[in-house]
């Protein structure tokens, strides 16, 4: 909140969080908008403006504030759910924090969940032209704050809203930094999958007017009530702007960029569909996926927390190795260079973690391939001393394989099967990726 002399300054103007402002600065430049709060203090004035947007303004520049119009105490009411009709399909939107399903409190200028099937109606009605929505509020976090445990709670969820008859989908709203992650995670804590599981984010706010919110959720329950497969996936945008989601694979899917909507791809593949949301079109273009049925999922919904993701590097100390034996971790995923390989001097470390009964796996750093530890005489090394390599699967899919293999498994071997085994397509069957922005023609 503000502090120090951008309180003072407030103060006098009696101007207060929440109220519409107008701010004049020394250049002669007038601006308008939202008195927003500030996560910490600062020299700073921040206004939300009429776009959506926010701006700061240094308190020694600004002329003079005045009060435009004072915020208005409102309570706001929760809508009640939409009815349900009987000839629509039902889907299930589980929110576990992010800014997908949320809106802005201009009062305090926070972003609040907003995961009432009545809100989700009320923020985005052409949701009821697919299906019929009921919403609960599983977790609020940052998705930076996910954590093995969570994905138990998530999965446990999931699996529950399966079980029930009239369910069509399940729709899991999530913040995009470590969506991924998840998606694997309940690819694999929840076997023999009878109905779609969607991941969904967003990259940008509700508040802003290239918000790629309901865009994202919308092509979500498309994807919920359309999709012949019955998989962990993810949907987001195909590009940047607003005429197709992509429907990616959860183990096979990367975040790429940090602020672009089209920030997820598939690697070493192509998506499953795409999806037209303004339309309600789906088009299905993978040749393999697990089908919907109606069996009954099983639940393995244990991850063992105590596993290290490692990426090699020059000069990489077999010391990061030997602390993880006695810190107590269970295992390790090693993000190879080139097809897998680490620096010599660290071999032998590996070698004592496996004699020791750890886990040690191996991905590339490379976007695209796969690993191959029997071409060079660092790689045979490196199989000699008992790492596993893993083929293309993606350093987030393997480790959090490895956590639900080593939380479900007791013996070593046992795991070791496991995770060669290919559960949920985590393995490609192909080496070269395919672009998908090609297939849309296909």
């Amino acid at each position: 909140m503000y502090v120090g002399r951008a309180l003072e300054l407030l103060r006098k103007a009696n101007a207060e969080v929440g109220d519409r402002v107008r701010v004049v600065r020394d250049d002669g430049l007038v601006l308008e908008g939202i008195l927003m709060p500030r996560p910490r203090g600062g020299e700073t004035i921040v206004i939300k403006l009429r776009n959506g947007y926010n701006v700061g303004i240094k308190i020694d520049r600004i002329v003079k504030i005045e009060v435009l119009e004072k915020a208005k105490k409102v309570e706001r009411k929760v809508p009640p759910p939409p009815s349900r009709r009987p000839e629509y399909p039902l889907v299930k939107i589980i929110g576990t924090g992010g800014t997908i399903a949320s809106r802005v409190d201009y009062e305090t200028g926070a972003v609040k969940p907003a995961m009432s099937a009545g809100e989700l109606v009320e923020e985005i009605p052409e949701l009821l032209d697919y299906a019929d929505i009921e919403a609960e509020q599983l977790l609020d976090i940052l998705s930076e704050n996910m954590m093995p445990s969570y994905w138990e709670k998530i999965a446990i969820a999931v699996h529950k809203e399966l079980l029930r008859d009239e369910v069509s989908g399940v729709v899991v709203a999530h913040g995009t930094d470590t969506m991924a992650y998840t998606a694997s995670a309940i690819a694999f804590a929840i076997q023999d999958m009878n109905k779609p599981v969607v991941f969904t984010g967003a990259q940008r706010s509700s508040d802003r007017p290239s918000s790629d919110a309901a865009f994202n959720l919308i092509a979500s329950v498309i994807t919920a009530t359309k999709a012949p497969f019955a998989e962990s996936v993810v949907v987001m945008h195909g590009e940047t702007g607003d005429t197709f989601a992509a429907v990616h694979r959860g183990t096979r899917v990367r975040k790429f960029h940090s602020t672009r909507r089209d920030a997820f791809q598939t690697i070493c593949g192509k998506p499953l569909a795409f999806v037209w949301p303004w339309v309600g079109e789906m088009k299905v273009i993978a040749e393999e996926y697990f089908p919907k049925g109606d069996w009954e999922p099983k639940l393995k919904p244990k991850f063992e927390p105590k596993v290290l993701q490692l990426r090699a590097y020059p000069g990489m100390e077999p010391d990061l190795l030997l602390l993880a034996k006695e810190k107590g971790y269970k295992g390790i995923i090693i993000e190879g260079t080139g097809m897998g390989h680490v620096p010599e001097r660290v071999i032998p470390a590996i070698k004592e973690l496996t004699d020791s009964g750890i886990f040690v796996g191996i991905t590339t750093q490379c976007i695209h391939g796969t690993v191959n530890l029997n071409v060079y005489a660092t790689g045979r090394k490196m199989l000699d001393a008992g790492a596993v390599p893993l083929g293309d699967m993606l350093t987030e899919t393997a480790t959090v394989k490895l956590m639900w293999a080593l939380g479900n498994y007791e013996d070593i071997d046992k795991v070791k099967e496991i995770m060669l085994k290919p559960l949920a397509y985590e393995f490609s069957n192909r080496r070269l990726l395919n672009y998908y922005r090609l297939s849309l023609n296909a």
